[in-house]
């Protein structure tokens, strides 16, 4: 069976400064895959060049068996691969409900249904609607940028540190509603320094470092081995 998204052999630079060296990963159709790896190790910009935000220097990024490394971001998302960043990028100045029909743009005809599932998803976002998202809390913000791009209607979610300055309370409320959607059968590829959420979250799981794959496997192995205790779970 072949992957839902296959990386092959990506390098992607900045300038002459190579970051992405060589990765090669694969997601299966329902899977929730994890990237892990320190700060600075390449995870961003790995998820960038796949959503198409960025061009690989070389190497294959496939799609449902079709290449789609260097087309545009905008006909990425209409395919259905879906990018949140980190950052989160939302408008402060407009409110929830603004923000979350923007992620509508490519998949229209359909928002006010996928609003609705959004919502029923995050039910506190139905309460602040009309609130400016600006003046959200940063667990209620992910909530808003993760729900921009379910509007998308994507076929798989890029989720790049979903975690970032959130309060332990409103990751672990986020992952729950993660597992939702993955119960749901939403393929789901995660980049995380949060490692006990991620591997607990994902059948399978990479070790990004420096820009190349250390370790792969599935991630309750990567969860007992002493490597990454040692290193990314401060134990052994």
């Amino acid at each position: 069976m072949s992957a839902l998204i296959a990386v092959e052999g990506l390098q992607v630079a900045y300038g002459d400064m190579p970051v992405v060296k060589g990765v090669s990963l694969e997601v299966q159709q329902g899977e929730a895959v994890a990237v892990i790896g320190p700060n600075g190790a390449g995870k961003t910009t790995l998820f960038k060049a796949i959503a198409g935000m960025l061009k690989p220097r070389s190497g294959k990024i496939l799609y449902q068996g079709a290449r789609i490394d260097g087309i545009r971001h905008c006909d990425t998302v209409k395919r259905g691969v879906v990018y949140v960043p980190a950052e989160r990028e939302l408008f402060p100045q407009m409110t929830v409900l603004e923000n979350l029909e923007l992620g509508a743009y490519t998949n229209y005809k359909s928002r006010r249904e996928r609003l609705e599932f959004v919502l029923r998803l995050f039910p506190r976002l139905a309460e602040r609607r009309e609130q400016m998202a600006g003046t959200l809390s940063g667990g209620e913000q992910q909530m808003v940028a993760v729900g921009r791009g379910l509007m998308a209607k994507p076929s798989i979610l890029l989720l790049d540190e979903p975690s970032t300055g959130l309060a332990p309370l409103f990751v672990s409320e986020l992952y729950r509603q993660l597992s939702r959607l993955k119960a749901e059968g939403l393929t789901i590829l995660l980049a995380e320094q949060q490692v006990p959420h991620a591997l607990s979250f994902s059948e399978r799981a990479y070790v990004l470092e420096n820009g190349g794959i250390r370790l792969f496997g599935k991630s309750a192995d990567l969860l007992g081995d002493p490597e990454i205790q040692r290193s990314y779970l401060g134990m052994v």
